[in-house]
């Protein structure tokens, strides 16, 4: 069984952690085992997250949950397209495959429930199908 991290985005905990419980669940449904679970403060602390787990050996893939809300400024752009690119980055230089289940940026308030679920599945799918 291959095993997978889990890096969440705590800005909006309880949402997020929906995200997590579907994520762990469709792991357990295409045979990964998540073993390790990092909550961080906002999105720029996910990359430094998933390094850190991506580096053991025990871990194969990640997958990234979270959600970056439409702001009165480009913000959440400019932190959204820093992060992909580091993701983008990590997976590169480990190797390892990294599920993006995040939310936005620009997502509106309407937007949030609808993806919830569904995003956390096919961040989870997309690990899964790297890893086979």
């Amino acid at each position: 069984m291959k095993r997978i991290a889990l890096v969440c985005g705590s800005y909006h905990r309880e949402v997020v952690a929906r995200m997590a419980a579907a994520a762990r669940e469709r792991a357990g449904e295409l045979g990964l085992e998540v073993v390790a679970e990092q909550w961080v403060p906002g999105a720029l602390e996910c990359p430094l997250a998933l390094q850190r787990l991506l580096a053991r050996d025990d871990i194969a893939g990640a997958v990234l949950l979270g959600i970056i809300e439409s702001g009165e400024t480009q913000h959440g752009l400019a932190m959204g397209q820093a992060v992909v690119q580091a993701v983008v980055n990590l997976q590169l230089a480990t190797g390892k495959p990294v599920g993006m289940g995040v939310i936005g940026p620009g997502a509106e308030p309407q937007h949030i429930e609808p993806r919830l679920l569904p995003y956390a599945r096919k961040a989870v799918d997309a690990v899964a199908e790297m890893l086979s």
